[in-house]
Order: C-alpha cells, then structure tokens, then sequence
C-alpha cells in the first residue's frame, strides 16, 4: 500500500476513481482508510476519492506516544493531514468525514479554509469535542488487551449488522443473516485494531476530552463556512445528537439529516446507502 511523507512520518494512503473533483477521507477512531472500501465502487465517476490514515493507524507510522498523548492530539492529526495533501499535490478538495475524524477535519477547514470545499460528515464528533471518564478510558485500555471485548465494543459502532437481542448487556453479539461482504469487512477491522498503537487507542479520548474542556472550536464554528452536510444514525449511540443539533445551529451552512435505522457506521453497515448519500452530494460538482 502506498505511503505519502508528512512531517515526521509517514502515513498510509489509498485512491479510488480518477475523476476530476477529488474528495479526501478521514477516518474515525481505531479506523483506516479501508472502512469506505465497500462504498467506493459505488461512488460517481467524476470523483477520485482519496482516503489518508492517521499516524498510528492502518499502514502509517506509529510513532511512540508522549506520555501526555499531545503528539496524537487532533491538531496533529489534522497537520499530518494537511502535510499529505501537500505532498500528494491536493491543492483543493471536498471532504469525507467519520466519527472523530470530524473534529480533525474542523481544524483543518479553520487552518486552511481557502483549500476546502464541501464537506459530508458521517457521524462525525463535533467541534464541541467530546468527554470520556477515567473509567471510560480504562476500558480502552482493556480492549487493547482482549479481542472478545473489543468485538463486543466494536459491535456497537455498527449496530445494525447485529442481532438486536445479542446486543443486550452480557450477550454476544451475533451477525444478521446474509451480510456477506459487509461480514468480513467487520471481521477485518477487529483485527486491524490490535494493530493501532496506543496513542490512539488512549490518546483518542484523552484528547478528545481536553477539546471538550477548552472549548475552544466550540467558540469557531461560526467560522467554518463550508457546506456541510451531517448525517446521523438514529441507532448511533456514540455521537450526542444534541451536538450535532449544536453545530448544526451554529455553523452557517450545515444540514443535518437523521437517517433510520443504521448505526454509527452507515459506510461499513450500508455501503449502498453511504454512496447513494456521497454521491447525490460530491456527484457532478466542477472541479
């Protein structure tokens, strides 16, 4: 798999498509690049769809996390996002978000703002940031060190694929009939985790939470212009739907739209559905 310098490291990259607008992925929490794999096929011509992975995620570097986890920081993420695009020459390019690559991609629209178009936000963790727990965060820690749990975890970020009844409290979830693709592509992306280091699986919510308490982009989102276009699952229970009403409210262009029956992961739960929204929304724009 290919790989772009950016800064002091390098991070894994993919493109689908060869069109002329050009939209860039950023993944979300204990994720890759491969989480869109399923739709891409599906997305409209004119497109070229780039998807980057953060430092220390899928085929990027891992560098050895500060004890403060600041150089796993959102920020950082979004600087090494931007360095990519740099070095892969994207001098301007629409944007694909999921979960906590929402916030990332909110710094990177206030940094460079000239260089973005549209956004589509799948999910996405808000510019008001997000709190966790020590005992939240010290299930992460236990997840680093068992598949069972993590699969259990996992499985709530993609609900639908699951038995409703095996989702309950000291269940096993268990997949739907007939998933297929959809199946394995989960299989897959538990195994990928246990390759994520701990910068991100720590330093995700450690991080996370200080952008909640500083407030910071909280108090920018009336600067971010661009048009986004914000969905959420209703059987999503990671991402408030209050904040999403927030940034909804407080950002000048930006639609939010509710969409039944799915989960936090519409693009490895539905991949139809997640291309039939990426394309009525990316499809046909002038590059």
């Amino acid at each position: 798999m290919p790989r772009v310098r950016a800064g002091e490291v390098q991070l894994g990259w993919r493109e689908w498509g060869e069109g002329d607008v050009t939209v860039v992925f950023v993944h979300g929490n204990l994720a890759s690049k491969d989480w869109i794999e399923l739709a891409a096929p599906l997305f409209p011509l004119d497109l070229r769809v780039v998807g980057i992975d953060w430092r220390g995620c899928g085929d990027s570097d891992r560098p050895v996390p500060t004890t403060d986890y600041s150089n796993y920081a959102m920020q950082q993420h979004a600087e090494d996002m931007l360095a990519a695009l740099d070095a892969l020459d994207i001098r301007y390019c629409h944007l694909a978000t999921h979960s906590t690559g929402g916030i990332i991609a909110a710094r990177m629209l206030l940094m460079q703002p000239q260089r973005f178009g549209r956004v589509f936000a799948l999910d996405p963790i808000t510019p008001l940031g997000m709190s966790f727990s020590d005992d939240q965060i010290g299930v992460f820690r236990a997840m680093m060190a068992s598949k069972e749990l993590t699969r259990t975890v996992m499985a709530t970020a993609a609900s639908s694929l699951f038995v409703p009844e095996s989702m309950a409290a000291n269940a096993i979830p268990r997949f739907r009939a007939g998933l297929g693709e959809c199946q394995a592509l989960f299989e897959r992306i538990i195994e990928q985790t246990f390759g994520v280091s701990e910068g991100v699986w720590i330093g995700t919510p450690v991080n996370l939470t200080k952008e909640k308490a500083s407030r910071e982009l909280e108090r920018r989102m009336a600067e971010i212009r661009h048009p986004h276009l914000v969905l959420w699952g209703e059987r999503d229970g990671w991402i408030p739907p209050a904040d999403l009403r927030v940034m909804a409210e407080a950002m000048p262009d930006c639609r939010l739209v509710v969409v039944p029956g799915v989960g936090h992961s519409m693009n490895v739960e539905v991949p139809a559905l997640y291309a039939g929204y990426f394309g009525a929304w990316f499809g046909g724009l002038r590059a």
